[in-house]
């Protein structure tokens, strides 16, 4: 994952584009409602995960005319060579379109073979506004609350937790609040056959000993609180993360392309995309791998960059109503952090003049890819910027692509 003390530093700092807590935090103090909890626990839902091949996409209107954008590549081209990456993908969004692409470079170092505006992408640690998204259905249905404890959902693993843990609620989880480390000691060495397994014994793992914070009182990037944000949703529903946001986020918004891994991972055609790329002993090498499967809500998804518009635009155009998904107000929740702070769910919030003022933004790596986006929802517009490399260069080049980007935005889709 990436180095996100770091890049949080610079996103609200305010460089170009320089560049959430839940309003749930309003009832974060409410005792947690046991006879809910318990009827919650029993509403369970097993399902069986579909088939991706056997899916049929529905297109979007907007996706039948997308074509490589000539103007688009020219600029993500001075931006690759730039900073010596192998490709980039980069887009516009306006209102409820993906109205622009473009894509440069090449799927592998070494090769010709291009990197095409139809390829997946590594989505990394933006895959954290689709679990915290997910999460927002399942409170919507009553089956949590913002101030569900992991005591409260976990009640079988509450003797084992430190007492401070216990008290750690779903807000906490998902804005970063609830006291846990960065990571789990080793996400790979977590014992258990199945992601889910795995999670559940990261969960004994990371609340055993005292938090670094009391719970809401400190703010502290963790992939292992939205891990277990994930967990909570497969524990009042008993069906595994990765049908869950298939089931709840990825079908209903037609996202055809999604799955988990580095892209081409679970179709037949892995090796028809591109490869991801990361420095070993000062050189770039091309890899197709990822973060440990455990970790899916925090950052293992993959999609096309016109799938990942389509969540986008979920939250660019939410709060006005008509979401496929959640009503106005849950992604109003989502995009409003705690007092003091800039994390709400899944999303940094911030103001910048380009904007219109608020604006809401992420990056995600897994190492060896690296994605951002900004969203303006005042001005109705959104920028997504993809490179098959971690890494620095990669960081600077995708917040270099959005400045080209937004540039562009203002002179060719004006309004």
């Amino acid at each position: 994952m990436i180095d996100r003390r770091n890049w949080l530093k610079s996103a609200i700092g305010g460089g170009l584009a320089a560049a959430a807590s839940l309003s749930w935090n309003r009832v974060e103090g409410q005792e947690p409602d046991q006879a809910a909890a318990k009827t919650r626990r029993e509403a369970r839902r097993p399902v069986l995960e579909a088939d991706r091949q056997a899916m049929r996409p529905v297109l979007e209107p907007w996706e039948t005319r997308l074509a490589n954008d000539p103007q688009i590549e020219r600029l993500l081209e001075l931006v690759r060579d730039e900073h010596k990456l192998p490709g980039m993908i980069g887009g516009i969004i306006k209102g409820s379109a993906l109205v622009a692409i473009g894509a440069t470079g090449v799927r592998k170092l070494g090769e010709t073979d291009p990197i095409r505006v139809t390829d997946q992408i590594h989505l990394g640690s933006c895959t954290k506004a689709m679990t915290a998204t997910l999460l927002g259905v399942l409170t919507e249905r009553g089956l949590l609350k913002a101030s569900s404890t992991l005591a409260d959902v976990f009640p079988e693993y509450a003797a084992r937790m430190h007492p401070d843990f216990q008290t750690a609620t779903l807000s906490h989880l998902l804005t970063h609040r609830a006291g846990l480390p960065p990571n789990a000691a080793n996400w790979w060495r977590l014992p258990g056959r199945t992601p889910t397994e795995k999670r559940y014994a990261a969960l004994e793992e990371l609340t055993a000993s005292p938090p670094a914070s009391k719970p809401g009182t400190k703010h502290a990037y963790s992939n292992a609180g939205y891990v277990l944000a994930g967990l909570m949703a497969e524990q009042v529903t008993g069906v595994p993360w990765e049908i869950l946001i298939r089931q709840e986020i990825f079908t209903p918004l037609n996202m055809f392309s999604a799955g988990f891994g580095p892209p081409g991972a679970g179709t037949t055609e892995g090796n028809n995309q591109p490869f991801g790329h990361h420095l070993v002993k000062g050189k770039v090498e091309p890899i197709r791998h990822d973060n440990a499967a455990c970790m899916g809500p925090a950052g293992t998804v993959h999609c096309t960059m016109a799938d990942w518009a389509k969540f986008a635009i979920l939250h660019l155009r939410g709060e006005r109503g008509g979401s496929k998904i959640l009503r106005r107000e849950t992604l109003r929740d989502l995009h409003e952090p705690p007092r003091g702070t800039e994390y709400a769910g899944g999303w940094i919030v911030v103001n910048r003049p380009w904007a219109g003022g608020r604006a809401l933004t992420h990056s995600g790596s897994n190492t060896y890819w690296y994605v951002t986006v900004w969203l303006a929802p005042i001005r109705d517009f959104g920028i997504l910027i993809a490179t098959n490399q971690g890494g620095d260069a990669a960081s600077k080049a995708c917040d270099q692509g959005v400045g080209a980007l937004i540039r562009h935005r203002e002179s060719a889709f004006p309004g």
